[in-house]
């Protein structure tokens, strides 16, 4: 019988695990040709996260938990649950049931039996999202798609099954700096992908502000591709080229008229814009140097404060 690993991300899902139960429950009841171990992973939440944990787990003998030292964040967290998962299936699931597990039983099919390396999934509506972030959820990934070579799906989630042999490859990829989404894409195989519509959370609030998701794009753009650099470096030729064809214009001007181009004003915009660029290129330089500097210190992902005696290693 094979065994599935249920990764669960947690932080300050209090309101939602009693509801995330219950589905996992059902869920058992239609698989019942699998096993499950469920992992949950505590990301240093403040509220009574891992006091819910701890009771599911005293009361039931496949549910496992690793609780943090503090908040490392959701990549820190996957990670985790991909190091100390035991299935020969694993599959990463949210506490809020924004991840259907109706949908379990057929993306396990796609990869037990019809041959594909992982299945997964991807909203095809952002039903309930501010619009402000879907327009810019769509921005990035056009973005991305453009400067990357690692190909990332509109609307994909975190949520997704893995063969043993994906769940290998991805924990060969040790880096810091996490983007899973992009690390998924990245390990390559086979992937089925599986459409659904937007489901709002059972209950709480969402942890993604719109600064954070911001921060997380920024992220995936410097893992993934060095096109900023490219461009940075254009931006100075290009900023070379026109400041040489201006000194030629007012040599040429004073030597041919003997009038002086005039304006202060447009110097000092000039002056401004020059200035803009420069920085600019600079903090984009800076966001490599910053992900190369944190790579450098080799610390760990994440630090764990208590673990279920179930847990191996």
């Amino acid at each position: 019988m094979d065994l599935i690993t249920v990764i669960v991300p947690c932080f300050n899902e209090e309101a939602s695990l009693p509801y995330f139960f219950r589905a996992y429950e059902q869920l058992k009841s239609t698989m019942r040709m699998v096993s499950f171990e469920l992992l949950f992973i505590d990301d240093g939440s403040k509220d009574n996260t891992l006091s819910v944990i701890k009771d599911l787990a005293a009361n039931h003998e496949e549910i496992k938990y690793i609780s943090f030292s503090r908040n490392f964040g959701k990549e820190a967290a996957m990670y985790a649950g991909l190091q100390h998962a035991q299935g020969d299936y694993v599959v990463f699931m949210d506490a809020d049931l924004q991840d259907p597990p109706s949908l379990l039983p057929d993306m396990y099919k796609a990869v037990a039996e019809d041959g594909y390396d992982s299945a997964a999934t991807r909203r095809v509506t952002r039903a309930g999202e501010p619009p402000i972030r879907s327009f810019f959820a769509r921005i990035f990934y056009r973005l991305m798609n453009r400067i990357s070579h690692t190909e990332l799906v509109d609307g994909a989630r975190d949520y997704r099954l893995m063969s043993r042999k994906f769940v290998n490859a991805l924990l060969e990829l040790s880096e810091y700096n996490r983007f899973s989404k992009g690390l998924f894409g990245w390990v390559g195989f086979r992937t089925k992908w599986f459409a659904y519509e937007n489901v709002e959370r059972v209950a709480g609030e969402t942890k993604w502000s719109f600064w954070k998701l911001l921060l997380y794009a920024v992220d995936g753009i410097v893992a993934f591709s060095t096109v900023p650099l490219i461009a940075s470096t254009v931006f100075g030729l290009l900023s070379c080229l026109l400041s040489f064809a201006g000194i030629l214009f007012v040599i040429v001007r004073k030597l041919l008229v003997g009038d002086p181009i005039q304006g202060w004003a447009s110097t000092v915009c000039i002056i401004l814009l020059m200035g803009g660029i420069q920085l600019l290129c600079t903090g984009i330089l800076g966001q490599y140097l910053a992900k190369t500097y944190l790579e450098a210190k080799k610390r760990p992902i994440y630090i764990i404060n208590e673990q279920s005696s179930k847990i191996k290693g």
